[in-house]
C-alpha cells in the first residue's frame, strides 16, 4: 500500500516537473544595447531572455539582406519565442554595404559573441553555451565565425572583449551563403547587375581569387576536435542563393570533415522568410520550421 502511494507521489512529481519544463517563461527585453564599436560605428543590439532562468543558454542572430540591407528587427519574432522556450537570443545590426565591406562584418558579428560571452554573468547566460543564429548572408557570417573565428583576429585588437573566446556550440542557418564563387557565379545569371559576392568582397575572382577562399565557410569545414553542429534549413525554390550549390555541397563538406549536421528542407519554400511571423501563422514555413529548430537546440545547446 505504501508503495503504491510512494508510486503515484513520485509520478504526480514527475509528472509536474515535466510541466513545469514545458511551461512558457516570461520574456525580458533590453533593446539598443551598445555591443562595440567599430571605426566610429557603435553596433546594436536587443537582448530577450527567459526571465528567471539562470545561465540560459544563448544564440546570437545574424540577420540577412546580402550584406547591403537588414536590422537587427529581423528576429523580432524568434527572439521572444526562443525566450520563452528557455533560450536568450542577442540579435545584431552591423556594419552594411561599403563600410561593412568584407571582413568588417565579420568582425563585428565576431565582436558580438565576444559581447555575451563576456556580459554572461550579468545577462544571466551561460558562457559555455553560446550558439549562432542566421539567415542569408547572417548565415554565411555565422557558419565562417562558428568554424574560422580565430582567422579574424588582426584588427580590433582594442576591443574592450577583444581577449574574450568566440567559439560556439551550435549554428542554425537558413538558406546561407557558404561557397561565395558559388554565389558569386550565381548571381552573374540571378542578379547581373548586382553582384552581391562581388559587392561585399570588394574585387572579382578574376581579380582577387584568393578573398573567394578565405571569405568562405565551405574552405574551413575540415576535420578537428570541438567543432559546432550545424542545423542547415533551406527551401526547394529559392532563386537568390542556390540550395544544391550552397546548402547541399555545404552538408557535404560537413559531412565529410565528420562534423555534425542536419538538414531541413522546406516544400515550396524560396528565400526572405525566416523574418516573417509564425507563431500566428500555423501553415508558414516558421511554424513548420519551429519545433524542429527547438528539438536541434534541445539537443546541441
Amino acid at each position: 500500500m505504501h508503495s503504491a502511494i510512494f508510486a503515484a507521489v513520485a509520478l504526480g512529481m514527475t509528472l509536474a516537473a515535466s510541466q513545469a519544463a514545458a511551461a512558457d517563461y516570461e520574456v525580458a527585453t533590453q533593446t539598443g544595447i551598445v555591443y562595440a564599436e567599430h571605426d566610429g560605428s557603435k553596433l546594436l543590439g536587443d537582448l530577450y531572455q527567459p526571465k528567471g532562468l539562470a545561465k540560459a543558454p544563448a544564440l546570437v542572430a545574424i540577420h540577412g539582406g546580402g550584406w547591403q540591407v537588414g536590422s537587427r528587427a529581423f528576429y523580432q519574432y524568434w527572439g521572444p519565442f526562443l525566450a520563452r522556450n528557455g533560450y536568450a537570443l542577442f540579435t545584431i545590426d552591423y556594419r552594411l554595404g561599403k563600410p561593412g565591406v568584407y571582413p568588417g562584418a565579420v568582425y563585428d558579428a565576431k565582436a558580438a559573441i565576444q559581447f555575451v560571452r563576456a556580459k554572461a554573468a550579468e545577462f544571466n547566460i551561460d558562457p559555455d553555451r553560446i550558439g549562432l543564429i542566421g539567415d542569408s548572408a547572417g548565415s554565411h557570417l555565422a557558419a565562417l565565425l562558428a568554424l574560422a573565428a580565430d582567422q579574424f583576429a588582426a584588427a580590433y585588437k582594442d576591443d574592450a572583449d577583444a581577449a574574450v573566446p568566440a567559439n560556439v556550440k551550435t549554428v542554425v542557418a537558413f538558406y546561407g551563403v557558404y561557397d561565395m564563387l558559388a554565389q558569386w557565379q550565381h548571381d552573374l545569371v540571378a542578379r547581373p547587375r548586382d553582384n552581391i559576392a562581388e559587392k561585399f568582397l570588394g574585387a572579382s575572382p578574376q581579380q582577387d581569387r584568393r578573398v573567394y577562399f578565405d571569405s568562405s565557410p565551405m574552405s574551413y569545414a575540415t576535420v578537428a576536435q570541438n567543432r559546432p553542429r550545424f542545423l542547415l534549413i533551406h527551401g526547394t525554390i529559392d532563386d537568390i542563393v542556390d540550395p544544391p550549390s550552397q546548402s547541399g555541397a555545404f552538408l557535404t563538406a560537413l559531412n565529410q570533415a565528420q562534423i555534425f549536421v542536419r538538414r531541413i528542407v522546406i516544400p515550396g519554400a524560396g528565400h526572405f522568410w525566416a523574418s516573417d511571423p509564425f507563431e500566428s501563422e500555423p501553415n508558414s514555413y516558421g511554424a513548420t520550421t519551429a519545433p524542429r529548430l527547438l528539438r536541434f537546440l534541445k539537443d546541441t545547446l
